[in-house]
């Protein structure tokens, strides 16, 4: 493990997704997952995340649309957490689901709907 490209890594996740989601996270690692836990705050929240190509906005609005597609409700809600944290409305967000519902299927949009409101709600307590 490169350190100072988890440190990086680990700002940006902690930004994105909140300091106290990404701490218990690593906290509640064990020998079985620690590796991955590194290895996605490396590569996946510094390789990627710190490419100056996108900002983070457009990234956020990538990955609803991939983790919808995907149907992978954890992560969505993880990362409707991060969207807002990236500056995404609830509205852009609102507009993302209803375009997957076209590309991804009316099930998955639904879904998508569903996680995000049970986050908004979570957010707001």
């Amino acid at each position: 493990m490169n350190k100072e490209a988890f440190n990086k890594g680990l700002e940006t996740r902690r930004a994105v997704l909140g300091a106290d989601y990404v701490d218990n996270s690593l906290k509640n690692a064990d020998e079985f997952n620690m590796p991955m836990q590194e290895l996605v705050t490396e590569y996946c929240w510094n390789e990627i995340w710190n490419r100056p190509g996108l900002d983070r906005k457009t990234r956020s609005f990538l990955n609803l649309a991939m983790l919808i597609a995907l149907n992978r409700p954890h992560e969505l809600k993880l990362h409707v957490r991060g969207a807002i944290n990236n500056g995404l409305t609830k509205e852009e967000i609102r507009e993302v689901f209803l375009q997957a519902a076209i590309y991804c299927g009316v099930p998955a949009a639904i879904d998508a709907f569903r996680t995000a409101k049970e986050a908004f709600k979570e957010m707001e307590s």
